[in-house]
């Protein structure tokens, strides 16, 4: 398999970086932007101002408003919000290549159904090959060729290894990996834990709290990948402890950023208005805490966080429970 052009589902900060890195590879690249006048607008000024300011794309980018156009390319990169996942599914059902993979690049879960981004495109497009990219790093220094390490994900190896030589150029480096459920579930689940770090920054609760936090949240994501048959060790990659490490100590992060403002009092509904990005944690976590009570997993951090997302609990009050928690062995 050789993959020698994309097309990317989603013109916001993602979608825009990894068209410039696309481009840097030197694969034929076409841009979707759902909206005909921003594609337009794309496409007159090579900026997106809105979502990824600062960041010039190349003249070989083909911007369109087309999904036609995009669908068209060896493989298929989605970087929509996860939540409009199953949309793009089906408005792309008819005009889909057989054999043509899709990469997906959001991350979350979808609300309502509990079903992984996987697991939606195996039930609306069953014959598409499929794979996970994801990993620690931000739209804005892959943009601007900074140094970046991901992982791409499928049970099919000879997919993996063309998608990575296709995307590999100068200092981004993609990884390969035969569990797209680990990597998946990890890329999803790391921005509610975001949110929680956010929070405990924005209340000022200290370092120690933090640390504890990311270590704990890392273990409920473990225990959840195991039980929808991940590798609990994926969780110690790129995709887990890379990811997290970026997202749950940077202000750069739309989902950390979100918790520190929850945690200085903000309500959340106020926070939303202002922002154009969707902070992928907020569904993901009410979508997470259904999924972990389908299974039968013990996540008392993701059920904290969708609790105060949904206004169930109080953050105080959702802190002192946890630490009221009965004490346990370290597992």
């Amino acid at each position: 398999m050789q993959i020698r052009s994309v097309g990317i589902a989603g013109a916001g900060a993602w979608g825009t970086a990894l068209a410039i890195q696309a481009a840097r590879a030197g694969l034929v690249t076409t841009l979707w932007a759902r909206r005909p006048e921003a594609a337009a607008a794309i496409a007159t000024s090579r900026q997106n101002p809105d979502y990824l300011p600062g960041a010039t794309l190349p003249p070989e980018v083909t911007v369109t408003a087309q999904l036609a156009e995009a669908l068209a390319a060896d493989a298929v990169l989605y970087v929509q919000p996860a939540q409009h996942l199953r949309a793009l599914c089906m408005a792309a059902r008819d005009a889909w290549r057989a054999g043509t993979p899709l990469v997906l690049c959001a991350k979350g879960i979808e609300l309502g159904s509990g079903l992984l981004l996987t697991d939606v495109v195996a039930e609306l497009l069953p014959q598409v090959p499929v794979a996970v990219l994801s990993g620690p790093s931000f739209a804005g220094e892959v943009a601007a060729g900074l140094p970046t390490a991901v992982v791409i994900a499928s049970p099919d190896a000879a997919l993996n290894e063309a998608l990575m030589l296709a995307l590999s150029h100068g200092a981004f480096r993609p990884y390969g990996s035969l569990d797209p459920v680990g990597i998946e579930l990890a890329g999803a689940a790391k921005n509610v834990l975001a949110i929680a770090c956010g929070i405990v920054m924005g209340r000022n609760l200290g370092e120690n709290a933090r640390a504890a936090l990311v270590t704990r949240g890392l273990a409920e994501l473990a225990r959840l990948a195991h039980a929808l048959g991940g590798r609990a060790e994926t969780m110690l990659g790129l995709a887990g402890v890379g990811d997290v490490v970026l997202t749950c100590n940077s202000m750069k992060s739309r989902n950390a950023s979100l918790g520190f403002e929850l945690g200085r009092g903000r309500p959340l509904a106020e926070i939303l208005k202002e922002r154009r990005s969707i902070a992928e944690g907020v569904p993901t976590a009410a979508a997470l805490e259904q999924l972990a009570a389908r299974l039968q997993v013990d996540m008392p951090i993701a059920h904290t966080v969708a609790a105060i997302l949904s206004g169930r609990a109080d953050i105080d009050q959702a802190i002192r429970d946890l630490l009221a928690r009965p004490l346990k062995h370290e597992g």
